[in-house]
């Protein structure tokens, strides 16, 4: 067998390739700054809500005017950014415009949150559903089972109650009445116990003030269930991302961290489907301030 001698010109040409492969490692990592700069302008038009100045562009993405300046024009030259003849104000181009259209026609937003469930899972060791609205009310269409036997069995495609499930108190918070009230019409002529306007109205206040709604035994006796809202972009309706645990465990100190789970979950899906929180107008300084308050109080509903 032929014995392989490693001599100083080899080593030498070994450390070269090792440098190499290092260097490469660190390129990968750092990337084209100037995209990423770009990228920065781009999310300051987002930010902006509407056309912006040069100023005000300049102050939402942290750098001086001409700078920024220099990013605009090339930014208008592919057809990312464009800018008003009249009023010199820029906004998002045509090229942007046929992205994010491309973008939302290829979104699975069910097969995105559900990349998410298993993860929520683990964390938590319970049982993890995911629902969409349907035409009679909130449809489970993925169930994944935690670590703590639950008394029921799931069927994907099941239509959940508005008022007496947590799914159904989030979409009855998120949703507008028009699609909400006939469902309730409907549910309530079978329910053994309907719920007056002010009842449904505090339950709406306390899902808007808390981000999650909870129910213990309302569809399931010995099951409590901690339900969130999934947000997405444009029309499309929001999802709903349940916990179910039983409801022996389920102490005051157990429910706050499965929300705060939950909450982390959801908050990262309605980011990666593409959801931005609304933000305030500009302020006198051009930085737009983050919207800390609550979503507008549902009307209330008419006595029948």
């Amino acid at each position: 067998m032929d014995r392989i001698r490693v001599g100083r010109g080899m080593v030498s040409d070994l450390e070269h390739v090792g440098d190499e492969e290092s260097s490469g490692r660190s390129a990968s990592r750092q990337g084209i700054q100037s995209v990423e700069i770009a990228m920065t302008v781009l999310l300051a038009l987002e930010r902006s809500a509407g056309p912006a100045s040069l100023t005000q562009i300049a102050a939402l993405s942290g750098m001086q005017p001409s700078k920024a300046h220099r990013y605009l024009v090339s930014l208008s030259r592919v057809g990312l950014v464009s800018q008003s003849p009249s009023s010199g104000l820029y906004d998002l181009g045509p090229a942007m415009r046929r992205l994010g259209a491309e973008a939302l026609r290829r979104m699975d937003e069910v097969g995105l949150a559900s990349e998410h469930l298993p993860g929520l899972r683990d964390r938590t060791k319970h049982a993890v559903n995911l629902a969409v609205w349907g035409d009679h009310g909130p449809v489970i269409v993925r169930w994944d089972y935690g670590s703590y036997a639950l008394p029921i069995t799931v069927r994907v495609g099941a239509t959940l109650p508005m008022l007496s499930s947590s799914v159904g108190r989030v979409y009855l918070t998120h949703l507008p009445r028009t699609l909400t009230d006939p469902v309730i019409r409907t549910q309530d002529a079978t329910a053994d116990q309907r719920l007056t306007d002010e009842e449904i109205e505090r339950i709406t206040a306390d899902v808007r003030r808390d981000g999650v709604a909870i129910t213990s035994g309302g569809v399931i006796p010995g099951v409590t269930s901690v339900a969130a809202p999934v947000f997405t972009t444009g029309q499309s309706l929001p999802l709903a991302v349940a916990i179910a645990l039983p409801a022996r465990i389920a102490t005051q100190a157990v429910l706050r961290n499965v929300s705060a789970e939950l909450l982390k979950t959801t908050r990262a899906i309605s980011a990666e489907l593409g959801h931005q929180p609304a933000a305030e107008p500009l302020a006198a300084n051009g930085r737009a301030q983050a919207k800390t308050g609550q979503r507008g109080t549902r009307p209330a509903r008419n006595q029948t």
